[in-house]
């Protein structure tokens, strides 16, 4: 043990590397929830081919895992300390993850000619093919697995092999000063319908972790992370489409409203039904509908009858939504629609992220159609972000976007539980029993503009609401002309009052800064990141972040108006710059840093682009 380096880190980054068929989501996850159940903070990022399964041992095939864990976490890191490469399309695909100094682990059971072959290798030796000069451990997990599982003579080896990432993941807890009881743990719950196989990966983990200290001599580094104190309470890991969940059931909890969810299944939006599927004891209702269409449009039967109505789905849904989405702003009714936004146009890169969508939720429907549009910023923030946007809507009586994506979505990070009393109260605008004598459909708060519901069977509540205009006064069907542009204003009107609800946009960094660096939605680590990285080398920048995007927060023109140079940072083509030209006239000067490759921002690049537009002058 005296010959082995301890690297102690602030932060460190691992990778798992494999297959499709590899495992390697799950040996992530484990990892993840390992560190943060022993007090660090994370970042993940699961990064898979949109193939059900691409040919075994290919490049389009590879898919990996990155955990980033320690203190003050912000992203899944652009460079690993650790790579764990199960095969050699793995090694070829992110060998640009490398870190200087960094570790590769590989299965070197998988680094025959057949497999070198299949991921285009020319050459018997694939290190220096890709000049990799980093330290290797060359395991060999395949055997190891079929040697620890020998006396489970009942279980094919092809099952048995299955293993090889829980053997991976054992040596890395052992790289990483990692105790196994939670991992286990985490082992027997997954598996507890299969105790055989629950035990073949106990079995496999253990000796994992037991090579590691047996080879010790050959393994040059160990590093170990830095303990964090964290703030009292308690904490879980979440990723950002079980957050979204929790945050309508608390909405849902709180407005004293039965939650109803008309859903068709899409990736990456689909484990926002499986979860809200699992509460029914709760009085959950979730339908997965034959379209997406039809997902829409019974969530708004459902917000008639009285619901806290929500759909859920991505781009391309959002699209056959669309006319559904007009109904229940012509009609008025409360709705969240979710778009958990991915690389698109038409069926695109499904399991990759992008923030496409924002101009077609913001207009992408026939008509004048104002909705409130929110984004959700990080995992754990997709709680609060679902929690407001049902107070929203609710209170307001509109539909509402909530804009998450892809990475979002599946990442995780460390999630301080909170207690519902602190969160604010959510009343529907329903109507009293002493207005029943003067009441109609289109009747509205002053303040507000908000209309009172009134829900199917309330007794001399009885009324019309749907898709054709209607009078001001009367909730009549009506064509004229004065009357339309009336309602269309009032419309309008009723959205953008919502500001007054909403906080106020802050702004981190320098406080005499000339440059401010926009963003909205899942850039928020990166682009803070990114802040803190050049304010501590003395460059005087500032971070105004969005979450509200419809309507914007009402000091947004007063901020930005105060910088001498804009920086909008966003994954697409400029679609947030845009709207903040169309909303203000003679800004400062608006740079934009664009990024459309399905993939979040890398930190090294996005850190020198704004360096250099910094420079300009």
């Amino acid at each position: 043990m005296e010959d082995i380096t301890v690297k102690q880190l602030k932060n460190v980054v691992v990778l798992f590397s494999g297959d499709s068929g590899d495992g390697m989501q799950l040996a992530g996850n484990i990892f993840s929830a390992v560190c943060a159940i022993l007090g660090d903070d994370i970042c993940t990022y699961p990064d898979y081919p949109a193939e059900i399964r691409a040919p075994q041992g290919t490049l389009g095939g590879v898919s990996g895992f990155k955990i980033h864990a320690g203190r003050d976490v912000m992203t899944p890191g652009d460079h690993c300390n650790v790579l764990v490469a199960m095969n050699p399309a793995a090694l070829k695909r992110m060998k640009k993850c490398l870190a200087p100094n960094s570790v590769i682990v590989i299965d070197v059971d998988t680094f025959n000619a057949a497999e070198l072959q299949k991921a285009e290798f020319t050459t018997d030796d694939p290190f220096e093919e890709l000049g990799i000069k980093n330290e290797v451990i060359a395991a060999p997990l395949s055997t190891m697995c079929l040697n620890s599982l020998a006396k489970m003579t009942d279980m094919p080896n092809k099952n048995k092999l299955k293993c090889r990432n829980i053997m991976a993941l054992g040596l890395v807890c052992w790289m990483f000063e990692r105790p196994l009881e939670h991992a286990v743990k985490m082992i027997k719950e997954k598996f507890a319908s299969k105790p055989d196989i629950a035990e073949a990966n106990i079995r496999v983990l253990q000796d994992g972790y037991n090579y590691g200290h047996n080879v010790h001599a050959s393994i040059a580094v160990r590093y170990k992370i830095e303990p964090k104190i964290p703030q009292k309470g308690t904490y879980t890991e979440i990723n950002g489409n079980k957050a979204l969940a929790f945050g309508l059931i608390a909405a849902a909890e709180k407005s004293h409203l039965e939650l109803f969810l008309g859903s068709y299944p899409i990736t990456p939006a689909t484990d926002i039904l499986h979860e809200l599927a699992k509460h029914k004891s709760l009085g959950i209702k979730t339908v997965q509908c034959e379209d997406e269409i039809s997902g829409c449009c019974m969530a708004i039967g459902a917000s008639y009858a009285g619901d806290l109505a929500v759909t859920s789905t991505s781009g391309p849904g959002i699209c056959l939504k669309s006319e559904a989405m007009n109904l229940a702003i012509m009609a008025e009714l409360p709705l969240v629609i979710i778009d958990v936004q991915r690389g698109g146009p038409s069926t695109g890169l499904p399991t990759k992220t992008e923030q496409t969508d924002l101009l077609q939720a913001l207009f992408g429907r026939n008509g004048e159609s104002p909705m409130p549009v929110v984004s959700a910023t990080t995992p754990a923030n997709c709680f609060d972000t679902a929690y407001m946007a049902c107070k929203i809507a609710i209170e307001h009586m509109t539909p509402v976007i909530v804009l998450s994506d892809a990475f979002v979505a599946n990442g995780s990070s460390i999630w301080h539980i909170p207690s519902l009393q602190d969160y604010p109260d959510i009343t529907p605008h329903d109507v009293s029993a002493d207005m029943a004598s003067k009441w109609a459909p289109y009747i509205r708060d002053p303040q507000t503009l908000t209309r009172y519901r009134a829900i199917p069977g309330t007794e001399d509540f009885c009324h019309v609401i749907g898709g054709l205009e209607k009078d001001d006064e009367t909730g009549k069907i009506s064509y004229d002309p004065q009357n339309h542009e009336t309602m269309v204003e009032k419309r309008n009107q009723k959205v953008a009052l919502i500001a007054k609800d909403l906080p106020l946009l802050t702004v981190k960094g320098t406080p005499d800064a000339d440059t401010l660096i926009i963003g909205w939605g899942g850039t928020y680590g990166h682009l803070l990141e990114a802040v803190t990285l050049l304010t501590e080398k003395g460059e005087k920048i500032a971070l105004a972040h969005f979450q509200w995007i419809n309507p914007l927060p009402s000091n947004t023109e007063e901020i930005l108006r105060s910088y001498k140079k804009i920086i909008v940072a966003e994954l697409n083509s400029g679609q947030f710059a845009a709207y903040l030209r169309m909303k203000f006239q003679n800004l400062p000067y608006m740079y934009q840093i664009n990024c459309v490759q399905g993939q979040p921002f890398e930190e090294d690049i996005l850190t020198e682009q704004i360096t250099q537009i910094i420079k300009e002058k």
